[in-house]
Protein backbone atom coordinates (compact mmCIF):
# COMPACT_ATOMS: atom_id res chain seq x y z
CA UNK A 1 0.00 0.00 0.00
CA UNK A 2 0.99 3.65 -0.30
CA UNK A 3 1.95 3.92 3.40
CA UNK A 4 4.09 0.76 3.24
CA UNK A 5 1.69 -1.50 5.17
CA UNK A 6 0.47 -4.80 3.77
CA UNK A 7 -3.18 -5.77 3.39
CA UNK A 8 -2.95 -8.10 6.40
CA UNK A 9 -1.69 -5.24 8.56
CA UNK A 10 -4.80 -3.16 7.85
CA UNK A 11 -7.14 -5.76 9.27
CA UNK A 12 -8.93 -5.37 12.61
CA UNK A 13 -6.64 -5.42 15.70
CA UNK A 14 -7.86 -8.85 16.81
CA UNK A 15 -7.05 -10.27 13.39
CA UNK A 16 -3.48 -8.91 13.51
CA UNK A 17 -2.93 -10.34 17.00
CA UNK A 18 -4.04 -13.83 16.02
CA UNK A 19 -5.48 -15.47 12.96
CA UNK A 20 -8.16 -17.19 15.04
CA UNK A 21 -9.38 -14.01 16.66
CA UNK A 22 -7.75 -14.55 20.04
CA UNK A 23 -4.84 -12.88 21.81
CA UNK A 24 -1.44 -14.41 22.30
CA UNK A 25 -2.62 -16.34 25.39
CA UNK A 26 -5.70 -17.69 23.60
CA UNK A 27 -8.13 -15.31 25.32
CA UNK A 28 -10.80 -13.38 23.43
CA UNK A 29 -9.54 -10.10 22.03
CA UNK A 30 -10.19 -6.94 24.14
CA UNK A 31 -12.30 -5.40 21.37
CA UNK A 32 -14.70 -8.30 21.40
CA UNK A 33 -14.81 -8.32 25.21
CA UNK A 34 -15.83 -4.66 25.19
CA UNK A 35 -18.58 -5.38 22.70
CA UNK A 36 -20.18 -8.45 24.25
CA UNK A 37 -19.80 -7.56 27.92
CA UNK A 38 -21.93 -4.42 27.62
CA UNK A 39 -25.29 -4.26 29.41
CA UNK A 40 -28.17 -4.30 26.88
CA UNK A 41 -30.07 -1.01 26.49
CA UNK A 42 -32.76 -0.50 29.12
CA UNK A 43 -34.10 2.20 31.41
CA UNK A 44 -35.07 1.02 34.88
CA UNK A 45 -36.49 4.42 35.84
CA UNK A 46 -38.80 4.47 32.81
CA UNK A 47 -39.94 0.91 33.53
CA UNK A 48 -40.72 1.86 37.13
CA UNK A 49 -42.56 5.02 36.02
CA UNK A 50 -44.71 3.04 33.57
CA UNK A 51 -45.74 0.53 36.21
CA UNK A 52 -46.30 3.33 38.74
CA UNK A 53 -48.59 5.15 36.34
CA UNK A 54 -50.53 1.95 35.62
CA UNK A 55 -51.01 1.36 39.36
CA UNK A 56 -52.38 4.91 39.68
CA UNK A 57 -54.76 5.01 36.72
CA UNK A 58 -56.90 2.54 34.79
CA UNK A 59 -56.79 4.90 31.83
CA UNK A 60 -53.00 4.63 31.80
CA UNK A 61 -53.31 0.83 31.70
CA UNK A 62 -55.51 1.02 28.62
CA UNK A 63 -53.07 3.32 26.85
CA UNK A 64 -49.86 1.53 27.84
CA UNK A 65 -51.21 -1.92 26.97
CA UNK A 66 -51.66 -0.72 23.38
CA UNK A 67 -48.01 0.36 23.17
CA UNK A 68 -45.88 -2.26 24.88
CA UNK A 69 -45.82 -5.96 25.63
CA UNK A 70 -44.52 -7.80 28.70
CA UNK A 71 -41.32 -8.69 26.82
CA UNK A 72 -40.51 -5.00 26.37
CA UNK A 73 -39.52 -4.84 30.05
CA UNK A 74 -35.86 -5.66 30.75
CA UNK A 75 -36.18 -6.49 34.44
CA UNK A 76 -37.92 -9.85 35.09
CA UNK A 77 -39.65 -8.51 38.19
CA UNK A 78 -41.14 -5.70 36.12
CA UNK A 79 -42.43 -8.27 33.62
CA UNK A 80 -44.11 -10.14 36.47
CA UNK A 81 -45.74 -7.00 37.86
CA UNK A 82 -46.92 -5.93 34.38
CA UNK A 83 -48.50 -9.37 33.86
CA UNK A 84 -50.37 -9.08 37.15
CA UNK A 85 -51.70 -5.60 36.31
CA UNK A 86 -52.86 -6.66 32.84
CA UNK A 87 -54.46 -9.78 34.31
CA UNK A 88 -56.62 -7.73 36.68
CA UNK A 89 -57.43 -5.15 34.01
CA UNK A 90 -58.46 -7.79 31.45
CA UNK A 91 -60.83 -9.30 34.02
CA UNK A 92 -62.48 -5.86 34.49
CA UNK A 93 -61.29 -5.74 38.11
CA UNK A 94 -60.00 -2.66 39.96
CA UNK A 95 -56.24 -2.17 39.89
CA UNK A 96 -54.21 -0.73 42.76
CA UNK A 97 -51.18 -1.63 44.87
CA UNK A 98 -53.13 -3.78 47.34
CA UNK A 99 -54.97 -5.81 44.69
CA UNK A 100 -51.84 -6.34 42.60
CA UNK A 101 -49.93 -7.41 45.73
CA UNK A 102 -52.69 -9.91 46.56
CA UNK A 103 -52.60 -11.33 43.04
CA UNK A 104 -48.80 -11.67 43.14
CA UNK A 105 -49.03 -13.29 46.57
CA UNK A 106 -51.60 -15.80 45.33
CA UNK A 107 -49.29 -16.66 42.44
CA UNK A 108 -46.27 -16.99 44.73
CA UNK A 109 -44.48 -14.04 43.11
CA UNK A 110 -44.81 -11.23 45.63
CA UNK A 111 -41.45 -11.76 47.34
CA UNK A 112 -39.75 -12.33 43.98
CA UNK A 113 -40.61 -8.79 42.86
CA UNK A 114 -39.51 -7.17 46.12
CA UNK A 115 -42.70 -7.36 48.17
CA UNK A 116 -45.49 -4.85 48.67
CA UNK A 117 -42.93 -2.18 49.61
CA UNK A 118 -41.52 -2.27 46.09
CA UNK A 119 -45.00 -1.83 44.60
CA UNK A 120 -45.51 1.25 46.79
CA UNK A 121 -42.12 2.58 45.64
CA UNK A 122 -43.30 2.29 42.01
CA UNK A 123 -46.23 4.59 42.73
CA UNK A 124 -43.97 6.99 44.63
CA UNK A 125 -41.53 7.10 41.70
CA UNK A 126 -43.94 9.00 39.44
CA UNK A 127 -45.93 12.15 40.34
CA UNK A 128 -48.80 11.59 37.87
CA UNK A 129 -50.12 8.93 35.53
CA UNK A 130 -50.52 11.46 32.72
CA UNK A 131 -47.02 10.79 31.35
CA UNK A 132 -47.29 6.98 31.36
CA UNK A 133 -47.39 6.81 27.56
CA UNK A 134 -44.15 8.76 27.24
CA UNK A 135 -42.39 6.41 29.65
CA UNK A 136 -43.89 3.45 27.79
CA UNK A 137 -42.42 4.75 24.55
CA UNK A 138 -38.97 4.88 26.18
CA UNK A 139 -39.37 1.29 27.39
CA UNK A 140 -40.45 0.17 23.93
CA UNK A 141 -37.57 1.94 22.19
CA UNK A 142 -35.05 0.25 24.50
CA UNK A 143 -36.65 -3.11 23.77
CA UNK A 144 -36.32 -2.49 20.03
CA UNK A 145 -32.62 -1.74 20.48
CA UNK A 146 -32.18 -4.98 22.42
CA UNK A 147 -33.87 -6.85 19.60
CA UNK A 148 -31.52 -5.20 17.10
CA UNK A 149 -28.51 -6.31 19.16
CA UNK A 150 -29.86 -9.86 19.44
CA UNK A 151 -30.52 -10.05 15.71
CA UNK A 152 -27.08 -8.58 14.97
CA UNK A 153 -25.41 -11.18 17.22
CA UNK A 154 -27.20 -14.02 15.44
CA UNK A 155 -26.25 -12.60 12.05
CA UNK A 156 -22.61 -12.33 13.14
CA UNK A 157 -22.68 -15.96 14.24
CA UNK A 158 -24.15 -16.94 10.89
CA UNK A 159 -21.25 -15.22 9.13
CA UNK A 160 -18.59 -16.92 11.28
CA UNK A 161 -20.17 -20.38 10.93
CA UNK A 162 -20.90 -20.17 7.22
CA UNK A 163 -17.94 -22.25 6.02
CA UNK A 164 -19.02 -24.17 2.94
CA UNK A 165 -22.34 -22.35 2.61
CA UNK A 166 -23.39 -20.18 -0.29
CA UNK A 167 -23.17 -16.49 0.55
CA UNK A 168 -26.71 -15.96 -0.80
CA UNK A 169 -28.06 -18.54 1.66
CA UNK A 170 -26.40 -16.73 4.56
CA UNK A 171 -27.89 -13.42 3.39
CA UNK A 172 -31.34 -15.01 3.25
CA UNK A 173 -30.93 -16.32 6.79
CA UNK A 174 -29.76 -12.89 7.94
CA UNK A 175 -32.78 -11.24 6.35
CA UNK A 176 -35.01 -13.78 8.09
CA UNK A 177 -33.50 -12.81 11.44
CA UNK A 178 -34.19 -9.11 10.82
CA UNK A 179 -37.75 -9.92 9.78
CA UNK A 180 -38.27 -12.09 12.86
CA UNK A 181 -37.07 -9.18 14.98
CA UNK A 182 -39.74 -6.83 13.68
CA UNK A 183 -42.63 -9.08 12.69
CA UNK A 184 -44.30 -8.77 16.08
CA UNK A 185 -44.61 -5.00 15.62
CA UNK A 186 -45.69 -5.00 11.95
CA UNK A 187 -49.42 -5.12 11.27
CA UNK A 188 -50.10 -7.18 8.17
CA UNK A 189 -53.45 -5.70 7.28
CA UNK A 190 -53.00 -5.72 3.52
CA UNK A 191 -55.40 -7.82 1.42
CA UNK A 192 -55.49 -8.94 -2.18
CA UNK A 193 -57.97 -7.01 -4.31
CA UNK A 194 -59.98 -10.09 -5.33
CA UNK A 195 -61.41 -10.99 -1.89
CA UNK A 196 -61.96 -7.30 -1.09
CA UNK A 197 -64.08 -6.80 -4.24
CA UNK A 198 -66.03 -9.96 -3.43
CA UNK A 199 -66.76 -8.72 0.10
CA UNK A 200 -67.84 -5.32 -1.25
CA UNK A 201 -70.27 -6.90 -3.74
CA UNK A 202 -71.72 -9.11 -1.00
CA UNK A 203 -72.33 -6.01 1.11
CA UNK A 204 -74.08 -4.33 -1.82
CA UNK A 205 -76.30 -7.38 -2.25
CA UNK A 206 -77.22 -7.40 1.45
CA UNK A 207 -77.88 -3.64 1.39
CA UNK A 208 -80.14 -3.98 -1.66
CA UNK A 209 -82.13 -6.79 -0.02
CA UNK A 210 -82.42 -4.94 3.28
CA UNK A 211 -80.29 -7.53 5.10
CA UNK A 212 -77.49 -5.18 6.09
CA UNK A 213 -77.68 -2.75 8.98
CA UNK A 214 -77.22 0.91 8.20
CA UNK A 215 -75.04 3.26 10.20
CA UNK A 216 -75.99 4.91 13.50
CA UNK A 217 -79.27 6.84 12.93
CA UNK A 218 -79.12 10.57 13.59
CA UNK A 219 -82.87 10.87 14.14
CA UNK A 220 -83.27 13.24 11.17
CA UNK A 221 -84.89 11.70 8.10
CA UNK A 222 -83.20 13.76 5.41
CA UNK A 223 -79.73 13.45 6.95
CA UNK A 224 -80.09 9.68 7.30
CA UNK A 225 -81.28 9.38 3.69
CA UNK A 226 -78.10 11.00 2.41
CA UNK A 227 -75.59 9.51 4.85
CA UNK A 228 -77.26 6.14 5.50
CA UNK A 229 -76.56 6.93 9.14
CA UNK A 230 -73.27 7.79 10.81
CA UNK A 231 -70.81 5.18 9.55
CA UNK A 232 -68.32 3.18 11.66
CA UNK A 233 -64.79 4.54 11.35
CA UNK A 234 -65.95 8.02 10.37
CA UNK A 235 -65.05 11.27 12.07
CA UNK A 236 -68.06 13.60 11.90
CA UNK A 237 -67.54 17.26 12.76
CA UNK A 238 -70.46 19.43 13.90
CA UNK A 239 -69.32 23.05 13.85
CA UNK A 240 -70.88 26.41 14.54
CA UNK A 241 -70.49 29.77 16.19
CA UNK A 242 -71.20 29.99 19.96
CA UNK A 243 -74.89 29.55 20.91
CA UNK A 244 -75.76 28.36 17.39
CA UNK A 245 -76.89 24.90 18.56
CA UNK A 246 -73.96 22.59 17.77
CA UNK A 247 -74.06 21.01 21.25
CA UNK A 248 -77.80 20.50 20.89
CA UNK A 249 -77.33 18.75 17.54
CA UNK A 250 -74.57 16.53 18.96
CA UNK A 251 -76.81 15.52 21.89
CA UNK A 252 -79.67 14.88 19.42
CA UNK A 253 -77.42 12.38 17.62
CA UNK A 254 -76.63 10.73 20.96
CA UNK A 255 -80.30 10.61 22.00
CA UNK A 256 -81.29 9.01 18.71
CA UNK A 257 -78.61 6.33 18.96
CA UNK A 258 -78.92 5.45 22.66
CA UNK A 259 -82.52 6.22 23.64
CA UNK A 260 -84.34 5.46 20.40
CA UNK A 261 -82.24 2.59 19.02
CA UNK A 262 -80.51 1.12 22.08
CA UNK A 263 -76.96 1.70 20.77
CA UNK A 264 -74.28 2.29 23.40
CA UNK A 265 -73.22 5.93 23.25
CA UNK A 266 -70.83 8.02 25.29
CA UNK A 267 -70.82 11.83 25.50
CA UNK A 268 -67.65 13.55 26.70
CA UNK A 269 -68.65 17.02 27.80
CA UNK A 270 -65.77 19.41 28.36
CA UNK A 271 -68.11 22.40 28.50
CA UNK A 272 -71.23 21.40 30.46
CA UNK A 273 -71.68 19.45 33.68
CA UNK A 274 -73.56 16.15 33.92
CA UNK A 275 -76.52 17.93 35.49
CA UNK A 276 -76.71 20.51 32.68
CA UNK A 277 -76.54 17.75 30.08
CA UNK A 278 -79.19 15.72 31.89
CA UNK A 279 -81.49 18.77 32.02
CA UNK A 280 -81.14 19.21 28.27
CA UNK A 281 -81.81 15.54 27.59
CA UNK A 282 -84.85 15.52 29.89
CA UNK A 283 -86.24 18.65 28.26
CA UNK A 284 -85.70 17.30 24.75
CA UNK A 285 -87.27 13.92 25.56
CA UNK A 286 -90.25 15.08 27.63
CA UNK A 287 -90.98 18.41 25.96
CA UNK A 288 -90.85 20.21 29.30
CA UNK A 289 -89.19 23.60 28.73
CA UNK A 290 -85.62 23.84 29.95
CA UNK A 291 -86.39 26.97 31.99
CA UNK A 292 -88.96 24.99 34.02
CA UNK A 293 -86.37 22.37 34.93
CA UNK A 294 -83.90 25.03 35.97
CA UNK A 295 -86.32 27.11 38.06
CA UNK A 296 -88.35 24.18 39.42
CA UNK A 297 -91.12 26.51 40.59
CA UNK A 298 -94.37 24.93 41.75
CA UNK A 299 -96.46 26.95 39.30
CA UNK A 300 -94.84 25.43 36.21
CA UNK A 301 -93.51 22.11 37.54
CA UNK A 302 -97.01 20.67 37.99
CA UNK A 303 -98.00 17.19 39.12
CA UNK A 304 -98.63 16.18 35.50
CA UNK A 305 -95.09 17.16 34.60
CA UNK A 306 -93.75 15.30 37.61
CA UNK A 307 -95.56 12.23 36.28
CA UNK A 308 -93.82 12.77 32.94
CA UNK A 309 -90.46 13.05 34.67
CA UNK A 310 -90.99 9.90 36.73
CA UNK A 311 -92.03 7.93 33.65
CA UNK A 312 -88.97 9.19 31.80
CA UNK A 313 -86.71 8.25 34.73
CA UNK A 314 -88.15 4.71 34.67
CA UNK A 315 -87.34 4.41 30.96
CA UNK A 316 -83.76 5.60 31.53
CA UNK A 317 -82.80 2.89 34.04
CA UNK A 318 -81.17 0.65 31.43
CA UNK A 319 -80.51 3.22 28.71
CA UNK A 320 -77.04 2.69 27.15
CA UNK A 321 -76.10 6.38 27.30
CA UNK A 322 -72.98 7.36 29.24
CA UNK A 323 -71.96 10.91 30.18
CA UNK A 324 -68.46 12.00 31.24
CA UNK A 325 -67.85 15.58 32.40
CA UNK A 326 -64.36 15.05 33.88
CA UNK A 327 -62.49 18.39 34.08
CA UNK A 328 -59.32 18.94 32.03
CA UNK A 329 -59.96 15.74 30.12
CA UNK A 330 -56.95 14.62 28.09
CA UNK A 331 -56.89 12.77 24.81
CA UNK A 332 -55.32 9.79 26.57
CA UNK A 333 -58.27 9.55 28.98
CA UNK A 334 -60.84 9.76 26.19
CA UNK A 335 -59.16 7.01 24.17
CA UNK A 336 -58.78 4.72 27.20
CA UNK A 337 -62.42 5.17 28.25
CA UNK A 338 -63.69 4.54 24.72
CA UNK A 339 -61.64 1.35 24.45
CA UNK A 340 -63.01 0.15 27.77
CA UNK A 341 -66.62 0.84 26.73
CA UNK A 342 -66.00 -0.94 23.43
CA UNK A 343 -64.84 -4.03 25.32
CA UNK A 344 -67.52 -4.00 28.01
CA UNK A 345 -70.60 -2.44 26.37
CA UNK A 346 -70.04 -2.72 22.59
CA UNK A 347 -69.70 1.04 22.08
CA UNK A 348 -71.40 2.34 18.91
CA UNK A 349 -71.11 6.15 19.03
CA UNK A 350 -68.79 8.75 20.59
CA UNK A 351 -69.69 12.45 20.96
CA UNK A 352 -67.09 14.98 22.13
CA UNK A 353 -68.15 18.51 23.12
CA UNK A 354 -65.98 20.15 22.09
CA UNK A 355 -62.68 19.77 20.24
CA UNK A 356 -60.99 23.04 21.20
CA UNK A 357 -61.44 22.36 24.93
CA UNK A 358 -59.39 19.17 24.88
CA UNK A 359 -55.88 19.11 26.37
CA UNK A 360 -52.89 16.97 25.47
CA UNK A 361 -51.05 17.32 28.78
CA UNK A 362 -47.78 18.12 27.04
CA UNK A 363 -45.96 21.17 25.76
CA UNK A 364 -46.61 21.97 22.10
CA UNK A 365 -45.32 24.67 19.78
CA UNK A 366 -48.75 26.07 18.95
CA UNK A 367 -52.41 25.57 19.74
CA UNK A 368 -53.05 24.90 16.05
CA UNK A 369 -50.59 22.00 16.12
CA UNK A 370 -52.24 20.60 19.25
CA UNK A 371 -55.74 20.73 17.75
CA UNK A 372 -54.36 19.08 14.60
CA UNK A 373 -53.06 16.22 16.75
CA UNK A 374 -56.48 15.87 18.41
CA UNK A 375 -58.20 15.76 15.05
CA UNK A 376 -55.91 13.09 13.66
CA UNK A 377 -56.07 11.02 16.85
CA UNK A 378 -59.89 11.04 16.88
CA UNK A 379 -59.98 9.88 13.27
CA UNK A 380 -57.61 7.03 14.14
CA UNK A 381 -59.74 6.20 17.20
CA UNK A 382 -62.85 5.96 15.00
CA UNK A 383 -61.06 3.53 12.68
CA UNK A 384 -59.57 1.50 15.51
CA UNK A 385 -62.87 1.01 17.38
CA UNK A 386 -64.98 0.97 14.20
CA UNK A 387 -67.45 3.52 15.57
CA UNK A 388 -68.43 7.00 14.35
CA UNK A 389 -66.85 9.78 16.40
CA UNK A 390 -68.80 13.06 16.45
CA UNK A 391 -66.51 15.96 17.38
CA UNK A 392 -68.07 19.36 17.98
CA UNK A 393 -65.96 22.32 16.94
CA UNK A 394 -65.98 26.10 17.09
CA UNK A 395 -65.98 28.27 13.97
CA UNK A 396 -64.01 31.51 13.70
CA UNK A 397 -65.67 34.89 13.10
CA UNK A 398 -65.73 34.42 9.34
CA UNK A 399 -69.53 34.00 9.07
CA UNK A 400 -70.17 37.28 10.86
CA UNK A 401 -68.12 39.13 8.24
CA UNK A 402 -70.41 37.98 5.42
CA UNK A 403 -73.71 39.52 4.42
CA UNK A 404 -75.64 36.24 4.58
CA UNK A 405 -73.80 35.11 7.77
CA UNK A 406 -73.56 31.57 6.39
CA UNK A 407 -70.61 29.49 7.60
CA UNK A 408 -68.12 27.85 5.27
CA UNK A 409 -65.70 24.95 5.59
CA UNK A 410 -62.77 27.36 5.78
CA UNK A 411 -64.22 28.85 9.00
CA UNK A 412 -63.20 25.84 11.10
CA UNK A 413 -61.26 27.32 13.97
CA UNK A 414 -57.56 26.79 14.77
CA UNK A 415 -56.81 23.98 12.37
CA UNK A 416 -57.18 23.15 8.71
CA UNK A 417 -56.47 19.53 9.60
CA UNK A 418 -60.00 19.20 11.03
CA UNK A 419 -61.31 19.80 7.54
CA UNK A 420 -58.80 17.31 6.16
CA UNK A 421 -59.41 14.50 8.68
CA UNK A 422 -63.20 14.73 8.85
CA UNK A 423 -65.33 12.41 6.71
CA UNK A 424 -68.44 14.54 7.22
CA UNK A 425 -68.70 18.19 8.30
CA UNK A 426 -72.04 19.69 9.41
CA UNK A 427 -72.16 23.47 9.82
CA UNK A 428 -75.03 24.75 11.98
CA UNK A 429 -76.65 28.01 10.81
CA UNK A 430 -79.73 29.72 12.24
CA UNK A 431 -80.79 32.85 10.33
CA UNK A 432 -82.95 34.11 13.21
CA UNK A 433 -79.87 34.26 15.44
CA UNK A 434 -78.81 37.38 13.50
CA UNK A 435 -82.30 38.61 12.49
CA UNK A 436 -85.31 37.47 14.52
CA UNK A 437 -87.59 38.02 11.53
CA UNK A 438 -85.51 35.84 9.19
CA UNK A 439 -87.10 32.35 9.16
CA UNK A 440 -87.75 32.22 12.93
CA UNK A 441 -87.43 28.77 14.48
CA UNK A 442 -85.66 27.30 11.44
CA UNK A 443 -82.12 26.01 11.07
CA UNK A 444 -79.90 25.04 8.18
CA UNK A 445 -77.57 22.11 8.70
CA UNK A 446 -75.05 22.60 5.93
CA UNK A 447 -73.21 19.42 4.97
CA UNK A 448 -70.04 21.17 3.78
CA UNK A 449 -68.10 17.95 3.34
CA UNK A 450 -69.18 14.37 2.63
CA UNK A 451 -66.29 12.11 1.71
CA UNK A 452 -68.51 9.30 0.42
CA UNK A 453 -71.35 11.17 -1.23
CA UNK A 454 -72.96 14.47 -2.23
CA UNK A 455 -73.13 17.56 -0.05
CA UNK A 456 -76.47 19.09 0.80
CA UNK A 457 -78.23 21.56 3.09
CA UNK A 458 -80.84 20.15 5.47
CA UNK A 459 -83.65 22.26 6.92
CA UNK A 460 -84.66 21.50 10.50
CA UNK A 461 -86.87 23.01 13.17
CA UNK A 462 -84.94 24.47 16.12
CA UNK A 463 -86.70 24.39 19.48
CA UNK A 464 -84.20 26.11 21.72
CA UNK A 465 -86.51 26.20 24.74
CA UNK A 466 -86.54 22.39 24.70
CA UNK A 467 -82.91 22.00 23.60
CA UNK A 468 -83.61 20.01 20.46
CA UNK A 469 -83.85 20.02 16.70
CA UNK A 470 -86.75 18.37 14.89
CA UNK A 471 -87.48 17.21 11.37
CA UNK A 472 -89.10 19.87 9.23
CA UNK A 473 -92.80 19.15 8.46
CA UNK A 474 -93.21 17.33 5.16
CA UNK A 475 -95.28 20.07 3.52
CA UNK A 476 -92.41 22.51 4.13
CA UNK A 477 -89.93 20.26 2.31
CA UNK A 478 -92.37 19.80 -0.57
CA UNK A 479 -92.23 23.53 -1.18
CA UNK A 480 -88.62 23.13 -2.26
CA UNK A 481 -87.36 25.65 0.28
Amino acid sequence: MADGTTWDETRAPERRESGNGTGGNGSTAPVRDALFDRVPPHDDDAEMAVLGGMLMSKDAIGEVSQMIDVTDFYQPKHQTIYDAIIGLFSASQPVDVVLVANKLLAEGNLEKVGGADYLHSLVASVPTAANATYYADIVHQRAVLRNVIAAGTKIAQLGYSAEGSQAEDVVNLAQAEVYEMSVGKVRQDYSAIGPVVQETLEQLDKLQNGQMEKGVPTGFTDIDDVTQGLQPGQMIVVAGRPAMGKSTLGIDFARSAALKHGLTTVVFSLEMSKVELAQRIISAETGIPLVVLRRADAENLTSDRWTQLNNFWARMQDAPLFIDDSPNMSLMEIRAKCRRLKQTNDLKLVVIDYLQLMTSGKHVESRQQEVSEFSRALKLLAKELEVPVVALSQLNRGPEMRNDKKPQLSDLRESGSIEQDADVVFLVHRPDFYDKEDRPGEADIIMAKHRNGPTETFHLVFQGDRSRFNNMPQDYNNQGV
